[in-house]
């Protein structure tokens, strides 16, 4: 399977060896497509059966209820996005999905709130919808904690102690996100996406999905792989600190969502993106350069890589390019 299986059930366990067994699966899934689907996570069913049915409510509520959260009213980018505000491929049209940002909530006298930094602030949370902020607090916490886990699987794999990342996610960036794939347009220009192909920016991605479909990963021979929903598993994929972390070695590869089933129904996923604090310096880590190797990648910070995607696929920078530098 060019996207591969892991059951992540031992990656819990107390013997070191059984979690080296999983980071053996983890670094082969990493070094060649950076996906793979996610079994005996540990996270709740309901959890995530409710986390769906809330994004569904959420999109189901009046355009004015929508526009009252946009993201133009956030200072730190939280909040509802209408189709068409975000383009991520710039060689295609806008995006035709919709969204909503949430995540951690840092108080006004925060020092990256006071200095302005993206990702950090309040969330918007919708009035006329008991129980939403709840229940994303409840899902935002539990994969944090699992996203925390897969770092520590991801460092055993290059040979680092298990706790190397630790320090790196304190005060992260995190961003959970609810999104609406209306079907695809019957009569739409080949350029037309739901979500156009792109990496993802940080370390580590969970995804949720419906039964519906839609999503696929370019394969190693260039070609789309169809990303099928697989029930109880979550699709996990490397972001762009990956490969900068690993001079190359983990890839962050490409992704597009295309809304075309045969149903005509709406696609609903949910995708937790878990970065590092904003000024966390990523270069590549001890084990991924040898001597007389050349560094692949400019040494950066998390914040400046994940502002200037900002920056590019709102609209607020110069055409990206899709390349996995970043």
């Amino acid at each position: 399977m060019e996207i591969p299986l892991i059951d992540f059930s031992e990656a819990f366990s107390s013997r070191l060896a059984d979690r080296e067994r999983v980071a053996e699966s983890l670094y082969r899934a990493g070094t060649r497509t950076g996906f793979f689907y996610m079994a005996g996570h540990g996270v709740p069913t309901a959890l995530v059966e409710a986390q769906l049915d809330y994004s569904r409510r959420f999109f189901a509520m009046s355009k004015a209820q929508k526009q009252a959260l946009h993201l133009r009213h956030s200072a730190c980018r939280r909040g509802y996005e209408n189709p068409g505000d975000q383009t991520l491929d710039a060689a295609a049209a806008p995006d035709l999905k919709e969204s909503y940002y949430c995540g951690i909530d840092f108080p006004p006298d925060h020092p990256f709130v006071i200095a302005g930094y993206d990702s950090y602030g309040v969330s918007q949370w919708p009035d006329d919808l008991p129980g939403f902020r709840e229940q994303m607090t409840k899902y935002l916490a539990a994969h944090r904690a699992l996203c925390e886990k897969i770092m520590q699987i991801t460092a055993l794999a290059l040979s680092l102690n298990e706790h190397y990342f630790d320090g790196t996610f304190t005060d992260p960036m995190i961003t959970l996100r609810l999104l609406r794939y209306p079907p695809h347009p019957q009569q739409a220009s080949r350029d037309a996406f739901g979500a156009g192909a792109h990496t993802d920016w940080g370390a580590v991605t969970t995804l949720a999905q419906d039964e519906v479909g839609g999503l696929q990963v370019l394969g190693a021979e260039g070609k789309w792989v169809d990303a099928v929903p697989i029930a109880g598993t979550f699709v996990v994929n490397f972001g762009d600190m990956m490969p900068r972390w690993t001079n190359g070695r983990i890839k962050s590869n490409l992704h597009r969502v295309i809304n075309a089933n045969a149903s005509r129904q709406a696609r609903y996923s949910v995708p937790f993106f878990f970065s590092p604090r904003y000024t966390a310096t990523i270069a590549p880590v001890p084990t991924c350069v040898v001597p007389g190797e050349r560094e692949r990648y400019a040494t950066c910070t998390a914040g400046e890589h994940i502002t200037k995607m900002v920056d590019l696929t709102y609209g607020r920078g110069p055409a990206r390019t899709r390349s996995n530098a970043g």
